[in-house]
């Protein structure tokens, strides 16, 4: 074969700047700014789905058993107060957007945020009502870089952290 003679390769090159190890750098920026800088830290609680008595047909349960809390940083956004009119009349509840780092989460404290389940940001316990992956990393679909959680300040009663 002569020196100047093209191959083609097995297999093609990996895409210019976007593989696991650019994946891998921007995981590693964002645990250390998000744990070190601009996060906020709060507890999760977790239901656990080995110890609570979920209905065999409806899947739901009335009464609800948690994990021990766990200590998760993330950027909080404050929303404010949601009202809402029923037929018993007005309620005003805070709300929180909490921006977890999803990577963070399911690959170095095994935790999968779930609706239903709970946070404690300063004295306040909310409840988690409504989930979105909106940031992909590098624009690849595969590779989602956070898990947005809507949370509405939970009733009195519903919760209970003891």
């Amino acid at each position: 074969m002569a020196d100047n003679e093209w191959t083609q390769p097995d297999a093609p090159p990996p895409p210019l700047f976007l593989g696991k190890k650019e994946r891998d750098f921007v995981k590693q920026v964002n645990d250390e700014l998000i744990e070190r800088v601009i996060g906020q830290g709060i507890f999760y609680y977790p239901i656990s789905m080995e110890h609570t008595n979920f209905h065999p047909l409806y899947g739901e349960a009335v009464e609800k058993t948690y994990l021990p809390p766990i200590r998760v940083y993330a950027l909080i956004v404050w929303e404010g107060f949601t009202t809402e009119t029923t037929n018993l009349g007005i309620d005003r509840r805070p709300s929180i957007v909490v921006h977890f780092h999803k990577r963070r989460l399911t690959e170095d404290q095994n935790l999968f945020v779930r609706e239903g389940d709970f946070v404690q940001y300063g004295d306040t316990f909310y409840e988690i009502v409504q989930l979105n992956e909106p940031k992909q990393i590098f624009g690849q679909i595969e590779h989602k870089i956070e898990v947005e959680a809507k949370c509405i300040k939970a009733r009195q009663g519903v919760f209970n952290a003891k």
